[in-house]
């Protein structure tokens, strides 16, 4: 998909506080650190959107973006072993949880899993909150990169059996190379095609 215009509309500290919006949602969630924000930057071709950082937990609200005045995509909070003050971290799960559950135009969520770990608990529970609400999930293994070609296959592996999700599902991305970026945009774009 080629991207006509992309913008920050606004962070949402709650779900009330998110746009009032008919136009359909595609959310990006995963571990604190995953690479959701170099993923929303490459899928956009926008470098420097959606702010990256090496801190773990830096977003900590509900991002929206704009994409050709007619989708929003939602950076998520990351989730694990963010530096956020507790207070904040405990408010992530309600907020999280609430715009999974509740937020009507959310039409699929792209979730990440780093190519080089075994899914941690905190990304079974994450799963386990999708199938909870009943989102449709894109799965993304990001960082492939880093990995030959014998360990992503042993890794993804493990991670579909992990997850109990079919291996297939799972599409390596790499913000080094771009590998992927076509395939999530296909999906996405299939998601946006379900009534």
């Amino acid at each position: 998909m080629i991207v006509q215009s992309a913008c920050f509309v606004t962070s949402a500290p709650t779900v009330a506080s998110c746009p009032a919006s008919t136009w359909p949602e595609i959310a990006f969630a995963g571990r604190s650190n995953v690479g959701k924000s170099s993923l929303v930057n490459i899928l956009l071709n926008r470098k420097g959107l959606v702010r990256t950082s090496s801190t773990p937990g830096r977003t900590q609200m509900l991002n929206f973006f704009a994409v050709d005045d007619a989708l929003h995509f939602v950076d998520l909070p990351g989730y694990g072993f963010a530096k956020a003050p507790r207070a904040v971290r405990e408010r992530w799960q309600p907020m999280v949880r609430g715009y999974l559950g509740g937020r009507t135009n959310l039409k699929a969520v792209v979730w990440l899993l780093d190519a080089r770990r075994e899914p941690s608990d905190e990304d079974l529970e994450f799963l386990d909150w999708l199938e909870e609400a009943g989102r449709p999930t894109i799965p993304v293994v990001t960082k492939v990169d880093k990995l030959s070609r014998n360990e992503l296959a042993r890794h993804l592996n493990a991670i579909a059996r992990v997850t109990g999700l079919d291996r297939e599902l799972f599409t390596p991305f790499s913000a080094v190379t771009r590998q992927g970026r076509d395939e999530i945009w296909e999906r996405i774009e299939a998601a946006l095609q379900v009534e």
